[in-house]
C-alpha cells in the first residue's frame, strides 16, 4: 500500500515519482499540486500529472540517528535503525526532492553531486500491510 497515494507509480525500472506540471508556465511540482499553480508569477493553467526523472544528483544529505516523536509510527520495542536522508536535484526538472537512501547506505557512502536514482522502498510494515515509498540509490556515476 502506498504511504501516500498518487505520489509514485510503477515497479522496478518503471518506478517513477509523480509530479504535476502547469500548462501555462511549465513549472513542475513535487509533491504534486492538483488545485492551482504554486508559481507566484503565473496566472495559472491546467495542471497535468507527469512522471519525474528517475535520476538526479545529491544536493545535500544528513542522517536520522534518533527515533522521532509522535505522530511518527515505530515500534518502541525494536531498536532504532538510523537512516540517511537525501535531498536530490532531479535531472530534467531541476527541482529538489527529499527521500531516504536505500537501506544499507549511510552518510559515509554519500557525497554532494553523486548520481542517484529513485527506486521503490518500504516505509514500514506490520502483519497485514506493507507501506511503500521511494528511496534513492547511488548509481555508481561520478559527481
Amino acid at each position: 500500500m502506498p504511504a501516500v497515494d498518487g505520489w509514485f507509480t510503477g515497479e522496478g525500472d518503471e518506478f517513477r515519482l509523480l509530479g504535476t506540471r502547469c500548462a501555462a508556465c511549465t513549472s513542475v511540482f513535487f509533491p504534486r499540486e492538483d488545485a492551482h499553480c504554486r508559481n507566484p508569477g503565473c496566472a495559472g493553467g491546467d495542471l497535468e500529472e507527469v512522471p519525474l526523472s528517475r535520476r538526479g544528483r545529491i544536493w545535500s544529505y544528513t542522517d536520522s540517528r534518533y527515533r522521532p516523536p509522535s505522530p511518527y509510527v515505530s515500534d518502541p520495542e525494536l531498536p532504532w535503525e538510523p537512516y540517511a536522508l537525501v535531498a536530490v536535484e532531479l535531472e530534467s526538472e531541476r527541482i529538489v526532492v527529499l527521500g531516504q537512501a536505500v537501506p544499507g547506505i549511510t552518510v559515509a557512502d554519500l557525497t554532494v553531486g553523486m548520481e542517484v536514482e529513485v527506486v521503490p522502498g518500504v516505509l514500514g510494515e506490520d502483519a497485514e500491510t506493507t507501506w511503500t515509498t521511494w528511496h534513492f540509490r547511488p548509481t555508481g556515476g561520478a559527481a
